[in-house]
C-alpha cells in the first residue's frame, strides 16, 4: 500500500538498526499517573490486547509496590503470551526476588545516576551507586534472568561517569542498558550527540525511555534510533508521570508511515487499544490527540471536504482503517454542498437543488446557534426544508 508522504524524506540518508525492541510500560509508568490504578482484570485485558499488537516485551509492573502488584505481575506471566514479560525492580536484591517470586522474564534494574539524584534522592557518592548497581546486575544474572540496566535521569548525568556505570554494567552481562530521560530535559540534537558518545565504548543493546515534559519524547526517541538506540519505550496514549511518555501509537506510526520503518505490529488495534487504557485509567484521550483522537479523521471544511470525497489522502496521511478508524464528515458552520450531499446519500435521502442550498443554510445557522449536528437534527433540518407536505 502506498502513502502520499512527502518525497523530500527520501532525500535525508537515515541509518536505523536493522532489529528495534519495544517495550511497552503502560503497566508500570503509565499506572504511575496521578490518580491510576489499574485492576487485575484491565490488566490482563491490556496485555492481552498489548500481545495480539504484538509487542516484543511488556513492562507488567513494580513487584516490590504490593502483594496485589506482585499477583498482578504473575497473572500476566501466566497467560503464556508471545511478548517477553520484565518487571522493575530498584538496584537490591529484595526488588529482584519479588520479581523472581513472579516467574518474569526479565528486570529493569534501576538507580539515579545524576549528581542530583545521588545527592537529594539516595544520599550516596558515585562509588558507592556504581556497586550498588553492579551488585543487582550480578544478582539477576545469577538467578537466568534478561537484566536492563537503567540510569535514571541519565541525560542529566555527567557523561564520563555515565560511560563508566555502563561499561561496567556490560562487564558485569548486562543485556541492555537504557538511558531514562527521567524529566524530559534533552532535545534531539542532545541526544544525538549522547547516543554518538556512548556508542563509541557502549557494544551492548542501548534503550531510551523518554517523557514528554516538553513534547519531545517520541523525536528523541526516533533521533535516538538513528545514532545508535535499538530499544524504546512507550506507554499507551502517552500516560505516564507528568506529561506522560513517549506515545506508543504516536512512535510506531511515525515510524511505519513516515520513516519507512515497518516493525510488523498489528497497528488495526490501536484505537481498540487505546480506548481500553482510556476506560482502565479513567483519563479521556484529547479529541485531538495524533493517532487515536477521535478528531483524527473527521472533517468538516467545505474546502477540505470537497477534496477528501474525492481523494481522502488529500486531507489524511493514511486510511484511518490502518489504525482502527473511521472516517467521519462532520457538518457544521464549514459544511458546503458537497458535504450535505455526501450526507444525504448516506441517509437514503433525494433532495432538489434548491432544497440542498436551504438545508447548507439551515445546517450553517442552526450550528451557530449552538446546535450539534447529529443525524436526528440533521433529519429535522432536512425535513424543515422539504418543499413536499
Amino acid at each position: 500500500m502506498k502513502y502520499h508522504i512527502s518525497h523530500y524524506n527520501k532525500e535525508a540518508e537515515l541509518n536505523f538498526p536493522d532489529d528495534i525492541t519495544i517495550y511497552d510500560t503502560t503497566l508500570r509508568d503509565g499506572e504511575q499517573t496521578p490518580g491510576v490504578c489499574f485492576g487485575l482484570e484491565d490488566k490482563l485485558t491490556i496485555a492481552r490486547k498489548l500481545d495480539q499488537f504484538k509487542i516484543h516485551q511488556i513492562e507488567a509492573g513494580f513487584p516490590i509496590v504490593s502483594k496485589k502488584e506482585r499477583e498482578s505481575v504473575k497473572a500476566i506471566v501466566n497467560e503464556d503470551l508471545d511478548a517477553q514479560i520484565i518487571s522493575l525492580a530498584r538496584a537490591k536484591t529484595a526488588d529482584i526476588d519479588a520479581a523472581l517470586d513472579c516467574d518474569v522474564d526479565g528486570v529493569i534494574t534501576f538507580m539515579g545516576t545524576s549528581d542530583i539524584h545521588l545527592e537529594h534522592k539516595m544520599h550516596i557518592g558515585r562509588q558507592e551507586a556504581l556497586n550498588m548497581g553492579m551488585d543487582a546486575i550480578e544478582y539477576a544474572k545469577d538467578h537466568g534472568l534478561f537484566v536492563a540496566f537503567s540510569a535514571e535521569d541519565a541525560t542529566r548525568t555527567d557523561l564520563d561517569f555515565l560511560k563508566r556505570i555502563y561499561n561496567k554494567a556490560e562487564s558485569y552481562g548486562a543485556d541492555r542498558v537504557h538511558i531514562a530521560d527521567t524529566v524530559g530535559a534533552i532535545t534531539p540534537q542532545g541526544m544525538k550527540y549522547l547516543l554518538t558518545e556512548l556508542r563509541k565504548d557502549v557494544k551492548i543493546d542501548i534503550a531510551l525511555h523518554c517523557h514528554n515534559d516538553f513534547g519531545l519524547a517520541v523525536i528523541n526517541s526516533i533521533t535516538g534510533l538513528l545514532y545508535g538506540a535499538n530499544a524504546i519505550s512507550t506507554t499507551v496514549n502517552g500516560i505516564g508521570e507528568r506529561a506522560g511518555n513517549a506515545s506508543l501509537e504516536e512512535l510506531i506510526m511515525a515510524l511505519k508511515i513516515l520513516y519507512g520503518k515497518d516493525l510488523g505490529f498489528k497497528t488495526k488495534y490501536i484505537k481498540e487499544l487505546s480506548e481500553l487504557v482510556s476506560k482502565a485509567s479513567n483519563l479521556e484521550v484529547p479529541y485531538n490527540k495524533p493517532i487515536v483522537g477521535k478528531n483524527v479523521f473527521r472533517h468538516e471544511s467545505g474546502i477540505h471536504v470537497d477534496a477528501v470525497i474525492e481523494e481522502p489522502l488529500t486531507y489524511e496521511p493514511y486510511i484511518p482503517e490502518l489504525v482502527g478508524q473511521k472516517r467521519q464528515l462532520v457538518l457544521g458552520k464549514h459544511s458546503g454542498c458537497r458535504a450535505v450531499k455526501a450526507k444525504l446519500d448516506g441517509c437514503g435521502l433525494e433532495v432538489s437543488d434548491d432544497e440542498l442550498i436551504e438545508i447548507v443554510k439551515k445546517v450553517k445557522e442552526s450550528r451557530e446557534e449552538g446546535k450539534y449536528i447529529n443525524d436526528d437534527v440533521f433529519k429535522e433540518i432536512v425535513k424543515s426544508c422539504s418543499k413536499e407536505e
